[in-house]
């Protein structure tokens, strides 16, 4: 018999079988506790199946995320978040419940849901604001002459500087700001005598934060009408001891910097100590051929202070003009030909990119091949996005491209500079500048980009800088 095509014993048996898988979705349901008898076959005894519930995995809380971390990545993330105002505890790379709240606070003031893990966009925002924050008060890392002690100082808010035998004094133009390290020899001592000779000295301090541990104290409060924070250590006979004054009015800049410069502190350094890394002798970055007569663009501080800048496969460059704000070169190469320009019309990527660039010949075994790298936006200014995570050395000059697969701007490396333990590795950053900030850079300097080719990977040259 046969019902809308279909043989009757075939639908029959259809339908039993949905029933059972019905049934057997309905007992798995129920819980772990919940039974289920199968058909019964003729001469046999019904059998009884145990369901076991299925349960979804469990989530990482954000602290089990941050432990997953590497060392360096966390040092990194307490630093950005004290730079923006939103950490005040001490840079060790430790996992905390402090971090975890500057996290979501961070988030919430952002207006995202405050999870308390940042995701790429989120992280590589927080980075570039830090860096900006850094940039604008000059934060660099410095040996005191006198001790060899390591402080972060901000120069562009204490670009005076005084040495004597008793240490060395860090001032601003009007003296609102300033930065003091003092050493002195001294019987005996031990934190508590020191943090109590200090809350007397200068008379009329008023301590509202005292901190006392075997190995260093921590004051603050009000000094007349400036705020003060003081962090002291010794070993041996030797005390050392920096003190920070600033009006109240400077409050809101300062005081982020007090918190990186008190995790910088390392008054007594078991190493020789340097300030910021120096430049290698030879540094490798990528360039973008823009006009078929020369004109290339690379990255400012990659050919920056070189005795000679060669593209490789072409010979020898020129650089022609800069752009300070925005870390931009232009650079020129003679004679060349073959070359194919990159077209750098159109695109305004919002949310990812394809990053086209040449790594460091030690990330590839000496070889000198182009790659792309994908790397998550997110806006800091309208030129500047924040990138990640951040492409390999080599990468910083290489053109970003958005989904459509035009020019979106240009990717830099950043060396992120970690107010933490002298021991810590930090991380790098990276920025994307907008096609449009590239294009006024060009037309400032009177070239003219004629690049009609999409094709990125045959637009890129190795730039390769050679210093002292």
């Amino acid at each position: 018999m046969c019902f809308n095509g279909i043989a009757f014993n075939g639908l029959a048996g259809f339908v039993m079988r949905s029933m059972l898988a019905a049934t057997l979705m309905f007992a798995a349901a129920t819980g772990a506790n919940a039974q289920m008898t199968t058909p019964q076959i003729p001469g046999t005894k019904p059998k009884t199946v145990q369901t076991v519930p299925i349960r979804p995995p469990a989530l990482q809380t954000p602290s089990e995320t941050a432990d997953a971390m590497a060392q360096a990545e966390r040092l990194s993330l307490q630093s950005d978040l004290a730079w923006v105002g939103q950490y005040n505890g001490a840079i060790t790379g430790d996992v905390s419940e402090r971090m975890v709240n500057a996290i979501k606070e961070y988030q919430k003031n952002k207006g995202g849901k405050p999870t308390g893990v940042l995701n790429p966009q989120e992280r590589a925002a927080l980075a570039e604001t830090a860096r900006r924050k850094q940039d604008s008060v000059g934060w660099k890392i410095v040996m005191e002459p006198t001790s060899g002690a390591r402080l972060g100082i901000p120069g562009k808010l204490v670009p005076q500087q005084a040495t004597d035998a008793n240490g060395s004094k860090w001032t601003s133009p009007t003296g609102t700001v300033q930065v003091l390290l003092s050493r002195r020899k001294e019987a005996n001592p031990t934190t508590a005598k020191l943090a109590d000779a200090e809350k007397k000295e200068p008379a009329g301090r008023k301590i509202d934060y005292t901190v006392v541990k075997p190995d260093f104290f921590v004051l603050s409060g009000l000094q007349g009408l400036k705020k003060f924070y003081v962090r002291g250590t010794f070993k041996g006979d030797e005390v050392r001891i920096m003190t920070i004054l600033y009006d109240q009015a400077t409050e809101n800049t300062v005081e982020p910097v007090v918190i990186a410069m008190s995790s910088a502190f390392n008054p007594f350094p078991a190493g020789p100590q340097a300030g910021p890394a120096p430049r290698k002798t030879v540094e490798y970055g990528t360039g973008i051929v823009v006009s078929d007569d020369g004109a290339i663009l690379a990255d400012r501080l990659v050919t920056d202070s070189c005795l000679a800048i060669t593209i490789a496969g072409y010979g020898s460059a020129d650089r022609l003009a800069e752009d300070k704000e925005h870390d931009l070169a232009l650079l020129h190469i003679y004679g060349a030909r073959g070359l194919k320009p990159l077209s750098l019309a159109g695109g305004g990527a919002k949310t990812n990119v394809d990053v086209i660039g040449i790594a460091d010949p030690q990330s590839q075994g000496g070889a000198a091949g182009v790659s792309s790298v994908k790397g998550a936006l997110a806006p800091v200014t309208s030129s500047d996005s924040a990138l990640s995570p951040p492409p390999a050395v080599g990468f910083s000059g290489s053109p970003a491209i958005d989904a459509d697969g035009k020019f979106a701007g240009i990717a830099l490396l950043k060396p992120a500079m970690v107010a933490g333990p002298a021991t810590s590795v930090p991380a790098s950053q990276a920025v994307m500048v907008s096609a449009e900030t590239v294009r006024d850079f060009l037309k400032a300097n009177d070239v003219t980009a004629n690049g009609t080719s999409t094709d990125a990977k045959a637009a890129v040259v190795r730039v390769i800088c050679v210093r002292k």
